[in-house]
């Protein structure tokens, strides 16, 4: 588990070397295609996850009740103290595996699935990749160089 913990703090870590090179223009960007999404709604969409497992009540967490903080996509600043409060809580997160009950919507409404804390805590540090590869186009297509020439790219990715 503390080495799940650990991937997802430092891929979350990757975070704020793109916020600390980003204007809050740059941020709520949505001028690029074909979705026209920002960084920032990126940002927090990734943040409302992790904040969701946090949220876990009597055994359950609920995907589908995000916090969805708008302030988060449109302020570098907010953005990374709501990063730094999320690292926090993986570093101090408890390590003890344990079976939970996720509710999520895969596409036909809410649904009740069966997990380990550690299970959803790999899908959270997966869907932060995935949502880095979407950001990494984005700020390729505005122009915007980041000093991280791992950003948005699975460490399982063959190199070469």
């Amino acid at each position: 588990m503390q080495v799940i913990l650990n991937a997802s703090i430092n891929t979350l870590k990757k975070s704020e070397t793109l916020l600390s090179q980003l204007s809050n223009e740059e941020l709520t960007n949505i001028s690029i295609g074909p979705y026209y999404s920002s960084i920032g709604s990126h940002l927090r969409h990734i943040f409302d996850f992790y904040n969701c497992i946090f949220c876990e009540e009597k055994g359950v967490i609920d995907l589908t009740s995000r916090e969805r903080n708008t302030k988060v996509e449109s302020c570098c600043l907010t953005a990374s103290e709501h990063l730094t409060y999320i690292v926090n809580k993986l570093s101090d997160f408890n390590t003890e595996n344990k079976n939970i009950v996720v509710i999520d919507d895969l596409g036909t409404g809410k649904t009740k699935i069966n997990y380990t804390i550690e299970a959803l805590f790999a899908q959270a540090n997966s869907h932060t990749i995935h949502h880095y590869a979407i950001i990494n186009y984005i700020i390729d297509q505005l122009g915007i160089k980041v000093n991280d020439s791992e950003f948005g790219y699975n460490p399982s990715t063959p190199k070469g």
